[in-house]
């Protein structure tokens, strides 16, 4: 039975006790799982706060004081902050691996083979009064720098597909007012998640949905239908709708006649054209009584005929939609660089073993380079020079995690 300070019961609850350095942070730890109502959590809380020195948690504290006792590296600590925020299958497994020292593990080999290899060249600096001793310990330096910079090169050629599936695909509904963007907006949510009106103008904000596609993430935003308005409020609408089309990494503009070709992008997103309300461009035949629009849906190429309010040629869309993340954001399974920070920093790695192949003839050059390939994959792991950045990751963090 847990109880407060006076003795009066809490709940029934377990508490466990981790003793450190053996617990997940590398402190003593104490676990209490008891019910979740939140009165039961109020008491234990309230009963927690009237001890000394007792204090909630900052958000991500837990897995901070986990990273400053060694128990994890800031590539891990990365990982298990993506794997809290995985909205989807495949970032689930992409965040898990990471976690796992998918690239901590191999940023650790990485360095201990520069250290050794500068440890080398620094010899035969030390001991370049005995003959030809500096060339000898020059050569199998420079094979394994050699090596280094091309298994360095080859993970940082994933074309950043890693951050990709990490921030997900984003794609915008554009086109003039009217067409049956939100209306598309509905049925790839499969919810009412925007308003249908046959007025024009009804969309004046950016609105957008979180979808999962065959384990994908995508963000679909609806957009302001885009035409000239005398309404300021309309204006700004048709301003934020640009903008973000401008920024997505694929729109779907709409048209509700003949299909346009050309970009309909400010930017340099790539632009389908989806031809909307295919059910009203023929009149109905009859067939056996039952009424039959003429006009299918039609999939060819980056150009679509769907009826959005009825639904043909959606199923179509979306399968195409999926093959593009798939492509997209897709070959990622084998991905090590997860996010931006990462890829600066092994990117300033490889720089530098390259200058030191430029420079191999002069040892303490070739040294320095070392080092500082060395530093940039020890700001990798977090062991040097990190503090401006441990902030900003761990704040994104739940409180208690």
């Amino acid at each position: 039975m847990l109880r407060e300070g006076e003795g009066q019961p809490i709940d029934d609850a377990i508490v466990l006790w981790f003793p450190g350095p053996a617990s997940a942070t590398g402190e003593d730890v104490a676990e209490f799982h008891v019910h979740g109502g939140r009165a039961v959590l109020s008491a234990v809380f309230a009963a927690l706060a009237s001890i000394e020195n007792v204090r909630a948690a900052e958000p991500g504290e837990f897995t901070r004081r986990a990273f400053e006792n060694g128990k994890l590296d800031l590539t891990e600590a990365e990982g298990l902050d993506d794997l809290i925020h995985a909205d989807t299958d495949r970032q689930r497994r992409q965040a898990l691996r990471q976690l796992r020292g998918l690239l901590g593990d191999r940023a650790r080999d990485w360095r201990a083979r520069i250290i050794e290899a500068a440890a080398l060249i620094e010899a035969g600096i030390d001991f370049s009064d005995e003959g030809d001793v500096p060339t000898e310990l020059m050569a199998p330096a420079l094979v394994t720098i050699k090596a280094l910079r091309d298994e360095i090169a080859e993970v940082l050629a994933g074309q950043g597909r890693g951050e990709r599936l990490r921030e997900g695909l984003v794609v915008a509904i554009a086109g003039p007012p009217n067409v049956g963007k939100s209306t598309l907006m509905n049925q790839l949510a499969r919810r009412e998640v925007a308003i249908v009106s046959p007025h024009a103008g009804t969309t004046r904000d950016v609105i957008e949905v979180q979808l999962d596609l065959d384990g994908y993430p995508v963000t679909v935003i609806d957009t302001a239908g885009i035409r000239d308005t005398a309404d300021p409020v309309e204006q700004e609408g048709v301003r934020r709708a640009r903008a973000r089309a401008a920024e997505a990494d694929l729109v779907l503009w709409l048209t509700d006649g003949k299909v346009e070709r050309g970009s309909r992008s400010d930017g340099e997103s790539e632009v389908w054209i989806i031809r909307n309300k295919i059910d009203l461009e023929a009149g109905p035949e009859r067939s056996g009584g039952c009424e039959q629009a003429s006009a299918g849906p039609q999939v060819g190429g980056n150009y679509f005929a769907i009826s959005a309010s009825r639904g043909d040629g959606v199923a179509e869309l979306v399968a195409a939609l999926v093959a593009f993340a798939s492509n997209y954001l897709g070959g990622s399974e084998g991905a090590v660089v997860t996010r931006v920070r990462q890829r600066e920093l092994l990117q300033e790695a490889l720089n530098s073993l390259e200058r030191s192949l430029r420079l191999e003839q002069g040892e303490e050059l070739v040294a320095e380079e070392l080092r500082a390939a060395s530093v940039a994959l020890g700001r990798l792991l977090g062991r040097i020079d990190v503090e401006d950045v441990l902030g900003t990751i761990f704040q994104t963090f739940c409180i208690g995690k």
